[in-house]
């Protein structure tokens, strides 16, 4: 007799004390819920600050400014830019957030020149709701990226306020940028205008590069440039200048992994203590098994793939809730203008479900040695 054939009777053991497995699944739920969560939060700075050899963004900053509110750039900066080698566009933004703290919650508006952001970076993001043309037409249209417009309930037609604007939503765009989605994009002119006259000054200038190889070259350039004007730069790649500016979320995830470390900790006490409790109230059926012609290594077998199970179960249950309350929370950690995204995805779920299954494995083999090398008569006098 092998294992799977074995299945339902394992099933019986784990609900015949309902009460004491509904407890330890809802325990091993709830450390999962926590672990996947702080999977997400890492998966999603990886993701915002790991440069590929696809990167050719280069963004240019203030020297020595951190909020946008303190980094100003003359516009003009533009055509001196571009006219540097290996230059393919460089984009003039004006940047405006609710909270320049770290937050769950911050509106960014970014002020762009509207035709030029849709031919050149805007250019991969797709139309969701709404329409491209009322973007156009409209001073104080907006175009919200997929996640705030969840957040906020935001639709088109609707009139939305935050960091001191009053905007129109115009449509709602979905972008493989994470940067796209948690921002407002509207006219350059209409930000700059917005609570004072700054016609003329922006926050920050993406420069698309020809070549990933000369990123280095062209910032350097860039600096060089400006290093003895009124307003010098710092320039970074895209993910340099994430990672820069949210140092402190880093840091914050960083440490929150040793708490993902604490809940697997968690959910293996937890998994090892149910199955060594129900071991040692079977005792005496385990003889029986074995006076029935099943092996020691069959017994053992079947504990291990109890302990699994309810791994499996719990943390199914976990994974599934976080990636939930994840994905339909739309939550992103945003600081300085720049989003972290909280990133859910199915592989995600099914990593979980890998370390579940491997948890209840661990768990399950110090009872299941121990069950095994019982003696059939020692099995009936510990009866």
């Amino acid at each position: 007799m092998n294992t799977l054939n074995c299945l339902p009777y394992v099933l019986k053991q784990i609900m015949r004390n309902p009460v004491r497995s509904l407890l330890t699944i809802l325990g091993i739920a709830i450390a999962m819920f926590l672990f996947t969560s702080v999977q997400a939060m890492n998966q999603g700075v990886t993701i915002a600050t790991t440069a590929t050899a696809n990167d050719t963004t280069l963004v240019v900053y203030r020297e020595d400014r951190y909020c946008p509110a303190t980094s100003q750039l003359p516009q003009d900066y533009q055509s001196r830019i571009e006219r540097i080698a290996g230059v393919e566009n460089a984009t003039p933004m004006k940047i405006v957030v609710s909270n320049c703290r770290t937050s769950l919650d911050v509106v960014t508006f970014r002020g762009v020149q509207r035709h030029e952001f849709m031919q050149g970076p805007g250019s991969k993001m797709t139309i969701m709701d709404g329409s491209i043309d009322e973007w156009y037409s409209r001073t104080d249209a907006a175009l919200l990226g997929e996640t705030l417009a969840q957040r906020r309930g935001l639709k088109p037609g609707m009139m939305f306020d935050a960091a001191g604007i009053t905007a129109y939503v115009a449509g709602v765009v979905r972008s493989p940028n994470p940067q796209d989605q948690n921002v407002a994009y509207t006219a350059l002119e209409f930000v700059q205008l917005a609570g004072r006259d700054q016609l003329g000054i922006v926050t920050q200038f993406n420069v698309k590069v020809t070549d990933s190889s000369q990123l280095d070259r062209v910032a350097k350039d860039i600096d060089e440039l400006f290093s003895t004007a009124q307003e010098p730069t710092a320039t970074f790649t895209e993910k340099a200048f994430i990672g820069r500016v949210a140092d402190d979320i880093i840091e914050l995830v960083g440490f929150a992994r040793w708490l993902g470390l604490g809940c697997l900790a968690a959910v293996m006490a937890l998994v090892a203590n149910s199955i060594i409790l129900g071991v040692q109230s079977r005792v005496s059926e385990h003889a029986v098994l074995q006076t029935l012609g099943y092996s020691g290594r069959l017994v053992a077998a079947l504990i291990v793939v109890e302990g699994v199970l309810l791994s499996v179960l719990g943390g199914a249950m976990g994974a599934v809730a976080a990636i939930i309350v994840a994905r339909y929370g739309s939550f992103a950690l945003s600081v300085e203008g720049t989003t972290i995204p909280i990133v859910a995805s199915t592989s995600l779920l099914l990593w979980g479900m890998a370390v579940c299954g491997l948890i209840g494995v661990v768990a399950g083999l110090v009872p299941a040695w121990q069950a095994s090398r019982r003696e059939i008569a020692a099995c009936f006098r510990a009866a």
